[in-house]
């Protein structure tokens, strides 16, 4: 089976794949925040402000919209990367 995976660069590109897979699944938010037991208000919230999902969350997300989570090493590794935009 080919890979047709995302590269994921940026925090809005997560909530954008999200967004995509639970519509493509016709799920409203309602639904989709019922399987994961939060409210329809949080998940709009995700959706729109991924950055403030946790890794637990993030991964019951993907386990209702049927995504699968991999880390690896990106194409151009070998050049020095930017620091990261994002407070730390």
């Amino acid at each position: 089976m080919a890979s047709n995976g995302q590269p994921l660069i940026t925090p809005s590109q997560l909530g954008s794949i999200l967004l995509g897979a639970r519509k493509s699944l016709r799920l409203t938010q309602a639904q989709l925040a019922a399987r994961l037991g939060m409210s329809q208000r949080r998940l709009s919230e995700l959706e729109r402000t991924p950055e403030t999902l946790s890794v637990n969350q993030l991964m019951a997300l993907c386990m209702q919209l049927g995504l699968q989570l991999t880390i690896q090493p990106r194409a151009d590794a070998s050049q020095t990367p930017e620091p990261y935009p994002g407070d730390w």
